[in-house]
């Protein structure tokens, strides 16, 4: 199946912090495959910007090694690539004084949509929102795009709300958060509520417990400095995998609109119980004999750190739908494999006319996030051959690559769909700022007991699943976590 792309009105897209990595390897590489897709018009302005006093030429030469590197098929047709970069230009603006501004505006004239990517650091989201106002940059048809962290705890993101707020309204405002851009992830919405299968099953009364996993091989690479001050909670779990837990346990919405996704969300949100110290097992990862890869406290250069790059916990949801119904979530860095999946398992039939003999069985849906993306559904049924009736468990597997995948193309990146979502002003995939507001108010909480407590995180090693107790977290409710599986 070939992919529709809507064509798009001309627009303008600047984007703060151009020379930046985010930039160089995601937002621009996304930019390009939409140009080569023909969803960015001839009209359309993209203006790098940043600090570095380059010009055009050097801009789009370091540009093109950025896109050989993170768009490789695409990148591989000189056509294509050249006729891009001639699309992007470049100006040297300082986020906190004036120069480049009046350039900046010389080049965004016309009266239409006009988005301002902020891939930079949130201190300077302040002042860049302040510039674009003084400058006259702004319009009703003026978007923003802020990257996380969206503070690091309540306080400051209250404080960084009320700085975008005073110079723009919340319908402006779009906090990208790229794991809602997966095409996995917006497929949990169209699985809960396009299906009568599962939504009539989709609570406590069937469903016996949600297990949502997010495991990277990676450690904390060159982000050593910022990880250590946010740590696994922060990083990971405030805000990734908040985001699925919403996706998976909201109502249903009135209807498919940003606002009304997202109150949902924000219930799911308020309504969850604070976390028992008992329920949470923090972990920091070592090196295993023969690892080239430091250890994390040697990758943070913080002999003595305390940070967690591993975070397992169990969280209870306060409504009809799902009272007593466990929520397990886990993140970490080092472990055994990549591998992002949302697991639904449903409880044992209430009475088994197969005996004792036949064992335990129980459905089970496992949403792949990635890599692999798909949706497996493990259903029960006889062991073909004589000998008796033997149950076993077999997958109903559905891979999106083979079943939806674009022909001869590349599965669409989450910064494609999002930008575009900007562009077309829906929101729906975006964080509200009371959402974001809530979260930290349910995270800081946490932070703050194992902080008094003085907690230090169980060590475990690279390559494995995690600390031991998080797997005694599971076994305490005669539970066990699903294997991290590429």
């Amino acid at each position: 199946m070939i992919s529709r792309n809507t064509p798009m009105d001309p627009y303008d897209l600047v984007v703060f912090g151009a020379t930046g990595d985010l930039a160089q390897r995601k937002i621009f590489p996304a930019l390009f495959r939409r140009f080569c897709a023909g969803q960015i018009p001839d009209e359309a302005r993209l203006i790098g910007a940043a600090r570095s006093n380059i010009g055009n030429v050097a801009f789009r030469e370091r540009l093109s090694d950025a896109l050989k590197e993170h768009a490789p098929r695409r990148a591989a047709d000189p056509s294509s690539l050249t006729a891009f970069l001639a699309r992007v230009k470049y100006v040297s603006v300082d986020a906190s004084g004036n120069k480049g501004w009046e350039a900046l505006s010389g080049l965004l004239t016309e009266p239409r949509v006009r988005a301002f990517y902020f891939s930079v650091g949130p201190r300077l989201f302040g002042d860049l929102a302040r510039r674009i106002h003084e400058y006259g940059l702004a319009s009703p048809l003026t978007r923003i795009v802020v990257e996380k962290p969206f503070g690091n705890d309540l306080q400051s993101a209250e404080q960084l709300n009320a700085t975008l707020a005073a110079y723009f309204k919340e319908r402006q405002i779009y906090r990208i958060d790229h794991y809602l851009g997966k095409e996995t992830v917006q497929n949990l919405m169209a699985v809960r509520f396009g299906n009568m299968l599962f939504e009539p099953l989709w609570n406590s009364q069937y469903v016996d417990h949600i297990q949502i996993t997010v495991a990277e091989t990676v450690g904390v690479g060159g982000r050593g400095a910022y990880y250590d001050r946010a740590g696994a909670m922060r990083d990971m779990m405030q805000n990734h995998l908040m985001q699925l837990l919403c996706l998976i346990a909201m109502e249903p919405p009135a209807k498919f609109d940003p606002d009304a996704v997202r109150d949902e969300k924000l219930k799911v949100i308020r309504a969850l119980d604070p976390v028992a110290p008992h329920h949470i097992v923090r972990g920091q990862y070592f090196a295993a004999a023969g690892d080239p890869e430091p250890d994390y406290r040697t990758a943070v250069d913080q002999p003595r750190s305390s940070t967690e790059s591993y975070i397992a916990l169990k969280a209870h949801i306060s409504n009809w739908r799902w009272a007593g119904t466990p929520f397990y979530l886990r993140t970490g860095k080092r472990l055994v494999a990549r591998s992002s999946v949302i697991n639904v398992m449903f409880k044992d039939a209430p009475h088994s006319i197969f005996g004792e003999e036949a064992g335990r069985h129980a459905n089970l849906l496992s949403i792949r996030l990635q890599p692999n993306e798909g949706i497996t559904l493990h259903v029960t049924i006889k062991e073909p051959g004589p000998g008796g009736m033997r149950l076993v468990d077999v997958p109903l597997d559905m891979s999106f690559a083979e079943a939806l995948g674009p022909e001869g193309g590349d599965p669409p990146d989450a910064y494609e769909r999002l930008i575009m979502d900007v562009i077309r002003g829906n929101q729906t995939l975006f964080m509200r700022g009371d959402e974001v507001e809530a979260a930290w108010a349910w995270t800081d909480p946490i932070i703050a007991g194992w902080e008094s407590r003085g907690d230090v995180p169980k060590p475990y090693d690279s390559g494995s699943t995690g600390p031991g107790d998080a797997d005694l977290l599971m076994r305490r409710d005669d539970r066990r976590w699903q294997g991290i599986n590429p």
